[in-house]
């Protein structure tokens, strides 16, 4: 299996420069990659907090994983055309966890960084909201080339920003009709 950083990677899953086009085996690795990562650096993190909706399988199979709890934070600036169309930063007033308030360490998890505009924006969020935290971690799988923002793990940092087709993304298009015509047979035995 090629290295992500190498550049047959690319060729396996880039079509073009502005298009990434991701399995669900390259998806898997990447999360797989991003785990090795984080533990080989050693940080102690209590607790995953992960955004919905581009982090939560992340952040689910880093919590299995770590076998720490998982917390969900809703934020999203891409709405129209699809959630193709990038407009102003929502920030949901409400931290989902089973474990109470977020404290101690905490590593922020979401699928990728763009602008950087919602990890910057997020992230003093939950330094003023939660003073509780000791430190806070960021980790991504992609950092695409226009980010100004760093995280602290990233799997693929690329050189181009390529609008990235993950593998559940075509539920996107899908619509019930459809789903009910296609599954009408099934369920009507």
């Amino acid at each position: 299996m090629p290295s992500l950083h190498d550049s047959s990677f690319n060729r396996l899953t880039q079509s073009h420069e502005s298009d990434l086009w991701v399995t669900w085996a390259q998806y898997d690795d990447l999360i797989e990659q991003l785990a090795v990562q984080i533990q080989r650096s050693g940080f102690q993190f209590d607790q995953i907090l992960c955004l919905a909706r581009g982090g939560m399988r992340i952040g689910d199979v880093l919590s299995r994983v770590f076998e720490v709890p998982l917390a969900i934070l809703a934020a999203s600036s891409y709405r129209g055309a699809k959630g193709t169309e990038q407009g102003a930063l929502s920030i949901a007033q409400q931290v989902t966890s089973t474990v109470g308030t977020l404290s101690g360490n905490i590593l922020l998890v979401d699928d990728l960084v763009d602008s950087g505009v919602t990890f910057a924006a997020v992230g003093e969020h939950l330094l003023q909201a939660f003073p509780l935290i000791t430190e806070l971690k960021t980790a991504v799988l992609w950092q695409k080339a226009s980010s100004t923002v760093k995280p602290d793990y990233v799997v693929v940092a690329l050189t181009t920003n390529p609008w990235i087709h993950q593998p559940f993304e075509h539920y996107d298009t899908v619509t019930l009709a459809a789903l009910t015509e296609k599954w009408s047979i099934v369920l009507n035995k």
